[in-house]
């Protein structure tokens, strides 16, 4: 159960998005190029995952990607 006022899972991922979305953006308005906003934001989600997790964890969601990948759950399509 959680807190009153608490926002939920999906609502945390939702504001999340958004305001990553709204920065990514913003750095493709200043001149970043895309590749290099995009290498850079998985290298911070992967160094955050790690202080978090550890390695061997993020290793492990990392070998499941290819068929996550595959499977469409990444695409924006349906958010």
């Amino acid at each position: 159960m959680q807190p009153e006022g608490a926002l939920t899972d999906a609502e945390q991922k939702s504001i999340a998005l958004d305001l990553i979305l709204h920065a990514w953006d913003e750095a493709l308005r200043q001149g970043v190029a895309p590749e290099m906003l995009a290498s850079t934001a998985v290298f911070a989600a992967l160094a955050d995952m790690i202080d978090l997790h550890g390695e061997a964890a993020v290793a492990q969601f990392c070998s499941d990607l290819p068929a996550r990948v595959r499977a469409g759950e990444f695409s924006l399509k349906d958010v």
